[in-house]
């Protein structure tokens, strides 16, 4: 080989190398879920921010949270049926079990979950003690490049 020829092998290796690493990153903007009736709403309160990465088929998740009415219970990775809808659950995250803290966890996704990510169709869900939103749902933030 040349010496121009290994150059443009080891560049190549390297920037495979390096997409391989980095994978694709999303942005998580946690918000109040919408509620059907005002009056269901009042009372519900808290956001967070984070990200999620996308290595193979492995989705890592990290977000923070603040400002709930009530304690944090559980936390969830959904598939929307469509984009800005509910859907069913994907898999359990860690979250802090306070008004505050974080959310964390690793999924593996199966390519159906991994076509839905890319259409903006997976979302987290935050549920706190009931009492102050319907069925304890309270924070959800979809997955975004």
């Amino acid at each position: 080989m040349t010496l121009r020829q290994v150059l443009i092998v080891a560049m190549a290796v390297t920037s495979v190398s390096v997409a391989a690493q980095s994978g694709d990153k999303y942005s998580i903007r946690l918000e109040r879920v919408p509620v059907a009736n005002a009056r269901e709403g009042e009372g519900i309160r808290g956001r967070g921010t984070g990200t999620a990465m996308l290595a193979g088929n492995r989705l890592t998740i990290n977000v923070s949270f603040e400002g709930l009415a009530t304690p944090a219970t559980v936390a969830r990775l959904h598939r929307g049926v469509a984009r800005g809808a509910r859907g069913p659950v994907l898999g359990d995250l860690t979250i802090t079990k306070g008004t505050s803290g974080i959310i964390g966890g690793t999924i593996d996704l199966k390519p159906e979950d991994l076509a839905d990510l890319k259409l903006g169709k997976l979302y987290v869900q935050v549920h706190s003690e009931k009492g102050m939103a319907p069925d304890g749902h309270n924070l959800w933030g979809w997955l975004l490049r």
